[in-house]
């Protein structure tokens, strides 16, 4: 069984390679989806997988990458059609 969430990560996420760094993760864990910049300063990343892999993850994005600074991490199951592969946009 598969699961997909969209993850809201707030702090200091864009200019600091969050997007790439969150694809590298992704891809390793098996995981399909996209991260993208958005124009509040959040990031918006789509995470479908397996529960445990979407849950790592999870876990990942609140710390990210070292020269990031994660605030808030929001989330929710969702229902949408799931991009091949892992992009960043």
């Amino acid at each position: 069984m598969q699961e997909c969430r969209r993850f809201f990560v707030s702090g200091k996420v864009q200019g600091v390679f969050f997007r790439a760094s969150t694809a590298k993760i992704a891809k390793a864990l098996g995981i399909r989806g996209y991260a993208r910049n958005l124009t509040d300063g959040r990031v918006e990343v789509l995470a479908y997988g397996s529960p445990d892999s979407v849950a790592e993850l999870a876990n990942w994005l609140l710390q990210g990458p070292p020269a990031s600074s994660v605030s808030e991490l929001h989330s929710e199951v969702v229902s949408v059609e799931v991009p091949a592969g892992f992009a960043t946009g």
